[in-house]
Formats: structure tokens, C-alpha cells, sequence
């Protein structure tokens, strides 16, 4: 049931019959989409390999729904991170970020990464992707999201946004923020936040997502770019926090987004205590998904860009100029089987852990960094351990010494589960480390003695 006042509000902001047509969509099912990673695979050969029936979402070309009968998170391609399951409306911010390769990008409130993941498939391993969630338990899930997508360049970290600001102001080229929000645009999906939206209302968020817009306003470099979502229809945390950024930081202004949702930004939601309106430029290029409308649940887009003469401070960025040679020679030769080329200035070792840092090299000391960069491996006693990491992010045609499964054949899941392999005489490959992939995609190491596969697969990411 949907509180009364709630329903007050849309009848408001729509009006009885369009607000009709709202309610109406909770009669109807939700849409489940899946997002193609395509750092692991291009769209058209996904499409071609594709177990499930789907259709392309028609805002993002990497986007597809699937019917809910399907069950894409229990099949291997999954586990290869071939594609992230995503409500299609969540697909939309990083859609429309214009993130190009190179640049410096921050995702400020980024669990669980699907949006982070599709900022990194558009940096394709180059520049640095800052991705960030104040709460360190979903950090930890945000961080399986970024190594199972194969993602290289990445900085994970669980820090208060002003806590980025102080080390990270006027550095970023790009910034999303998917801000935390009252819900109202999931309860179709998920009716249980309906209890959250009583508990706090939209106030407490609206106070959250103002202090939370500033401290990104100030990360971003003059020309810079910033993508502003809500999964929500509350004004007061739509417009009303874009109307706050402009009133606060005037070097912004609103950009179009180029895709008809149907719906936009008013400003008549915008009432004040004298019931006038508030004038915010551009607010009309403003975007409202709504559930009756599109085929997805309910968002907020606000596209921002940063005058390119405003005033910024130097980022106040340490650099590495310097990283010492890994001391291990297994290391190195663990190297040999691998045939993509690395930046071995870009290695470091932090205690007995090797990292592969991204190329715009930070002094991250003072921040809760989960990860920098790639865990290439643990370094142990005259023998290396590659990480389920590195396998994630190599491609088959990169390693040597590799297995490669049929997507049917039952061993593939036996591997996902943390089982013992034995081969048959038809597998060909050395002892020693070998990469196990399903129809030539990776999904994790295994060490081979004699055709039988000694399963090195993360404990933590296994098939239950």
C-alpha cells in the first residue's frame, strides 16, 4: 500500500489522470535488465552467445532486458563477468556521463558498482576511476563488482565525501553522483523501502544529497563534467538540490541529455513557503524517468558542467615519481606466461602483495583505499600466487598455459563450486599455473599436476 501522502503528492505533481496512470504501473511487473561489460566482450558477440531471450534497452547501447523467469546471476557467463545485472533506468547515469578515455573519473557513492562498472568499460583501462562508498561493508561488495568486471584502473575507497574533497579538489575530469535517496522511483520493485520513506520522509535525504552535491561541485576541474541521479521523484531532492548547486556554485550550469524520457525537470515542484516558484536555468534539461512511461523504474538525471575559466585550487596530489622493483624472481617469472604487455613501472609492493597501480599514480596515504589498482598476487616463500583478480582481468588469448570449458560441460560449474578437475587426455597444457575459461572467457586460475586442476577459484566469489 502506498502511503496517502505520498499518493498526495503525485496527484500534485501530475495531476488525477496522469497520476492514475502511475498507480496503474504497480499493477504490472517490473523490468529486469543486464548490462554488457565490455571490457570482456563486445555487444554484438554477446548477442550472438546469449543464453537468454533479451531486447535492447533503447537509452543505453550496452543495455538489454531479460525476463524475470530467466536466472543470468546462475550461469557461468556471469562468473565471467560478461554482463551486470542492472534495472535499466539504473543504467542511465553513466550512459550519459561523457567519460572519455584518459580521463580522471570519481563515482562518489558508488554500491554496489554497476555504474562504476560501465565508467570503467568507457575508460577501457586507461586513465583512473576513483570509486567510493562511505559504508565499508558495501565497499567490500562495490570492490568484487570492480574484480569480476576485469577493471584494471581503479582506486576503491570507503571515505565521507569531504574527506575526498580535502585530498582531491578540482581533479576530476568526470564525477557521478548517484546520490543516496528516499526510493520513491523503486517501490514497485522493491515495496519493502516504502518503511524507509516513512522512517525519514525526504527531508533527511534532501540534507544528505546538499552536502554530499558541494563537496563534489569542488572536486570537479573547471570544463569538467558532473552527472547528478536520484532513483526518487521528491523535488525537494530533484530540483531542489540542483537549485541548491546553483545558488552555491554559480561557475554551473545545466546541460542537455540527449534522449527523450518523456518526462522533464519542472520548475512548479519548486514551491517556496509563499507558493511562488523557484527560476532555476535549464532546469527543463532535466530528466524524470517514470515507471507508466518508459519501460524501467523511476530516476532523476541532472547533467552539470563546470565553467571552464572558474577559479580552482591546485589539486593538492601527491604523485609517485618512483617504485621499487618487486624483490621476488617468481614474480617475474610467473610474467613469462602472461602475453599482454605491462607498465612495470606501474608495479608496486605493499608488504607481500603486488599491485598493478593505474597509470595516473597517486600518494593515496590518509584514505580507506580497499584497492589500488590491480592485486596482481601474494608474493610467498620462493613461489608467487596470482590473484582471482588478475585472472578476472586477463583475457584467454593473454595467458599461456590455459583450459578452455564448453559452456555445457558440467566441469565448469564443478570449478565455480571449488572442486578438484581431472582431465582426460584430449586437454594439452603444462603443469603449473593455467587459466580456466568457458568458451574462451576467463573465470579464475587453477594449478595443474598431471592433468589434474588443483582449484585456485576465490572462495568467497564460488558458485553455492
Amino acid at each position: 500500500m502506498l502511503p496517502e501522502k505520498y499518493k498526495k503528492r503525485i496527484k500534485e505533481m501530475l495531476g488525477e489522470d496522469e497520476a492514475g496512470k502511475y498507480f496503474d504501473s504497480f499493477k504490472e511487473k517490473y523490468y529486469t535488465g543486464m548490462r554488457v561489460n565490455t571490457l570482456k566482450t563486445s555487444v554484438s558477440d554477446f548477442e550472438k552467445i546469449s543464453p537468454f531471450d533479451i531486447k535492447k534497452v533503447d537509452w543505453t547501447p550496452k543495455g538489454f532486458y531479460y525476463s524475470q523467469e530467466d536466472k543470468p546471476a546462475k550461469h557461468p557467463y556471469y562468473y565471467a563477468g560478461l554482463y551486470y545485472i542492472q534495472e535499466p533506468s539504473a543504467m542511465a547515469p553513466a550512459t550519459f556521463l561523457p567519460v572519455n578515455e584518459h580521463d580522471r573519473v570519481l563515482d562518489l557513492c558508488a554500491a554496489p558498482g554497476g555504474k562504476s562498472t560501465e565508467l570503467a568499460a568507457k575508460l577501457n583501462q586507461t586513465g583512473l576511476l576513483v570509486t567510493n562508498d562511505i559504508s565499508a561493508s558495501r565497499a567490500k561488495a562495490l570492490l568484487k563488482n570492480i574484480e569480476i568486471s576485469g577493471v584494471t584502473n581503479a582506486v576503491v575507497t570507503s571515505e565521507a565525501p569531504f574527506s575526498l574533497a580535502k585530498h582531491f579538489e578540482s581533479y576530476f575530469d568526470k564525477i557521478l553522483v548517484d546520490a543516496p535517496c528516499s526510493g520513491e522511483g523503486m517501490f514497485r520493485k522493491d515495496p519493502s523501502i516504502i518503511k524507509n520513506w516513512e522512517q525519514y520522509g525526504v527531508e533527511y535525504y534532501s540534507k544528505l544529497q546538499k552536502e554530499i552535491i558541494l563537496y563534489a561541485a569542488d572536486m570537479l576541474k573547471p570544463g569538467g563534467y558532473m552527472l547528478y541521479s536520484t532513483c526518487t521523484f521528491s523535488p525537494e531532492e530533484d530540483e531542489g538540490t540542483i537549485e541548491y548547486l546553483l545558488s552555491n556554485r554559480s561557475e554551473f550550469s545545466i546541460e542537455t541529455i540527449d534522449y527523450d524520457f518523456g518526462a522533464s525537470g519542472q520548475e512548479k515542484w519548486l514551491k517556496k513557503d509563499n507558493n511562488t516558484t523557484s527560476c532555476v536555468k535549464g532546469i527543463e534539461k532535466t530528466k524524470r524517468l517514470w515507471p507508466h512511461i518508459i519501460n524501467g523504474e523511476g530516476h532523476f538525471l541532472a547533467l552539470l558542467k563546470k565553467d571552464e575559466n572558474a577559479v580552482a585550487n591546485k589539486p593538492k596530489i601527491k604523485k609517485i615519481t618512483k617504485s621499487k622493483k618487486i624483490a621476488s624472481d617468481e614474480f617475474y617469472e610467473f610474467l613469462n606466461n602472461i602475453t599482454k604487455e605491462f607498465d612495470t613501472k606501474r608495479f608496486i609492493q605493499v608488504k607481500d602483495k603486488v599491485y598493478y597501480i593505474p597509470e595516473e599514480k597517486l600518494d593515496i596515504k590518509g584514505l580507506k583505499v580497499l584497492r589500488n589498482g590491480l592485486l596482481l598476487g601474494e608474493i610467498k616463500t620462493k613461489r608467487f600466487e596470482p590473484s582471482q583478480a588478475l585472472a578476472s582481468s586477463l583475457k584467454m588469448t593473454e595467458y599461456k598455459n590455459v583450459v578452455n570449458f564448453s559452456v555445457d560441460d558440467e566441469r565448469v560449474i564443478r570449478y565455480l563450486k571449488g572442486e578438484t578437475i581431472t582431465l582426460d587426455e584430449s586437454f594439452d597444457i603444462k603443469n603449473g599455473w593455467c587459466l580456466v575459461c568457458v568458451n574462451g572467457y576467463s573465470l579464475g586460475f587453477a594449478k595443474n599436476a598431471n592433468n589434474t586442476l588443483k582449484n585456485k577459484y576465490l572462495a568467497g566469489w564460488r558458485w553455492l
